[in-house]
């Protein structure tokens, strides 16, 4: 962890080096590719687990940070920035590879539909992966932070392992009501991330 005094340092050789970048210096480009290409990389790494895929978006990260860093206002850190810019650029790339629909608003039945036909199959993209993982991140994240430790355990209980609300009432000795009351609450928080 670095202390702030660190932190300080770096945050104005960043500004020091986007300055620079701004007015076309390339060699100071080059310094900040050095600083984040490890950072970045393992970042998507994490998120698309696919090596090819993973260097052409580190690739296209670092073109989207050179044509847009003038657009960088600093009201957060630098690496915040690249952080967010890094996120959207996984979101574009893996936005176009959606599986493909079949419609439904045909007026010829067929007798019989083969699931295995590669149209009507659908793998997880590596896009519909790195969604996932940050949707749970985002929901995990906010029930710490906003649910009380019994509205976490009556949601898990009730919404995860399936249990009935008489059978949770019954095992916090609470009325069906105050569970109900519970559980909407918790909802409403979650759903509001």
């Amino acid at each position: 962890m670095m202390d702030a005094e660190t932190v300080e340092t770096a945050a104005m050789l960043d500004d020091a080096l986007i300055g620079r970048v701004c007015e076309g210096d390339e060699e100071a480009f080059e310094i900040l590719y050095g600083r984040y290409l490890s950072r970045v990389y393992h970042f998507v790494d994490r998120h698309v687990r696919n090596r090819a895929d993973t260097e052409e978006i580190v690739q296209e990260v670092f073109i989207n940070i050179l044509s847009s860093i003038g657009t960088f206002r600093g009201e957060a850190p630098f690496a915040a920035w690249v952080h967010g810019l890094t996120r959207r650029t996984i979101a574009r790339r893996f936005k176009k590879k959606r599986c493909a629909t079949v419609s439904l608003a045909t007026h010829e039945e067929p007798e019989a539909i083969d699931l295995m036909h590669p149209t009507l199959r659908c793998e997880p993209t590596p896009y519909d992966h790195y969604e996932c993982v940050e949707r749970i991140a985002q929901l995990e994240s906010t029930a710490a932070r906003q649910l009380t430790s019994e509205q976490r355990q009556l949601f898990e209980m009730h919404h995860i392992h399936h249990h009935s609300i008489r059978e949770i009432a019954r095992e916090f000795d609470k009325t069906e009501d105050a569970v109900k009351s519970d559980l909407y609450r918790a909802r409403r928080v979650l759903q509001a991330v």
